[in-house]
């Protein structure tokens, strides 16, 4: 892991067989309000003794969630990046804190940061570990703030290394950047047992989704509801339609990629129905080491607050005692072209992830709201990646075509973030007359 710039505090706490000197981590939760920053701070809540939340940002979309949790860690800094919901917040806090009996005196305000730069701003505070549960780009700024800080980044939010790529890795001090995604976990959990000279491949297990086993043909029709009915998991809108498609797993290739230094093409992806096998990974002897345990987001998210410790009771183990059965299928790439075109961005490198980063999250949006259909979202990807890497520079077009790895900046990379979204946008229009016909 990286350096601690501030040691974490030591903390003596009264134990079976006497008091006894604990390390207690100050964590910052980006995203606090989502699905991953609610199950970081249940699991903080659920281990006093092992951390302490001293930061919270959030959108401010829910005023009320974000007061409780404010109540409930005693953050001193908080972060709302829409500053027309500050008040709104004000507000949940004194409602929150009048519900719970509390008196005048009792409620302290948290400082509270406002605007877009608000979550790089909480990132940037003294603390052990950031998590970074943010969805989206956005959480690009927020993950590049935290890596100069030196401290451990806890990374939840895929997409900003996936369309930083270099510019994330470059920053990143070896180890620094520890993975919250569970497949990501379960690697690095598996590369432990091996020297990277020694790995031969790395296997992604997915589940497959609600449409699991369906030709392309049988998916022409799938509505936004059947969409968000995950089997497994359960998720915000963007990834769990995400996962219907399979994006998260061209976006977890990618991410596997820049994590690991593992040629794209020595990354495979399986279906592994059960989910009880988070990813594996093959060495040049034969041998392969997989990760397993049920599925719940709390072990990824404990281990990566605690990393590279292990501390007990973050959630249930397999229960070996019982008969199960375990399967894997190959994934089928024409159904779910999602993958490859990942792949393809990668190889491409430069912006090309941003971009495909970008045009689907702007085609889930037309989904949902019923502007195109299920299978338009990969074509339409398809269509816009194409368009940017073929495409050549132009000053009148800023973000149209491929910029490189090595001339790539953060300007650059919002740029082709944001040429992608009005592509994708213009695109699922286009597409809107003929929605019947397809």
């Amino acid at each position: 892991m990286a350096r601690y710039r501030h040691p974490p505090s030591l903390e003596r706490v009264l134990r079976p067989g006497g008091w006894h000197t604990e390390r207690v981590r100050d964590v910052v939760v980006l995203g606090s309000t989502g699905s991953i920053g609610t199950q970081a701070l249940e699991l903080v809540e659920e281990h006093p003794h092992d951390f302490r939340v001293v930061g919270l940002a959030a959108a401010g979309s829910q005023p009320q969630r974000l007061a409780r949790q404010i109540l409930n860690t005693g953050a001193r800094l908080v972060g709302v990046t829409r500053s027309s919901t500050v008040q709104d917040l004000q507000l949940a806090l004194y409602a929150e804190a009048s519900s719970r009996g509390w008196s005048e005196g009792q409620l302290t305000l948290p400082r509270i940061l406002a605007g877009p730069d608000a979550a790089t701003q909480v990132a940037e505070m003294p603390c052990d570990v950031v998590l970074n549960g943010i969805t989206g780009s956005a959480g690009l700024r927020p993950t590049l703030a935290t890596l100069r800080t030196g401290r451990t980044l806890a990374l939840a939010n895929k997409e900003s290394l996936v369309i930083g790529g270099v510019l994330v890795t470059r920053a990143a001090a070896k180890d620094q950047i520890v993975a919250v995604d569970s497949e990501h976990s379960a690697l690095a959990q598996c590369l432990r047992g091996g020297t990277p000279a020694e790995v031969d491949r790395l296997i992604l297990t997915a589940s497959g989704g609600p449409f699991r086993g369906k030709t392309r043909e049988q998916m022409r029709d799938v509505t936004p509801a059947q969409a968000l009915a995950h089997p497994t998991w359960n998720m915000g809108r963007v990834i769990t339609t995400n996962s219907a498609t399979l994006v998260n797993k061209g976006l977890e290739l990618l991410e596997a990629y820049l994590l690991y230094g593992v040629d794209l093409d020595r990354i495979d992806v399986v279906v592994h129905p059960q989910s009880m096998v988070h990813s594996m990974v093959q060495f040049v002897d034969g041998s392969t080491l997989a990760q397993c345990s049920p599925p719940d987001m709390k072990l990824p998210i404990g281990l990566g607050l605690s990393w590279p410790e292990r501390l007990p009771g973050y959630s249930a183990a397999c229960d070996w005692s019982k008969a199960s059965t375990w399967t894997f299928q190959p994934l089928d790439t024409d159904a779910f072209p999602a993958v490859e075109l990942a792949r393809r961005s990668g190889r491409f490198g430069g912006t090309a992830p941003a971009v495909f980063n970008a045009a689907n999250e702007e085609c889930v949006d037309a989904f949902h709201d019923g502007a195109i259909g299920f299978l338009d979202i990969c074509d339409i990807i398809d269509q816009v990646l194409t368009e940017h890497c073929e495409s050549p520079i132009s000053d009148s077009d800023v973000g149209s075509a491929l910029v490189s790895s090595e001339a790539m900046d953060v300007d650059t990379v919002l740029a082709a973030d944001r040429w992608a979204r009005q592509r994708a946008q213009e695109r699922a229009r286009s597409r809107l007359p003929s929605l019947d016909q397809t």
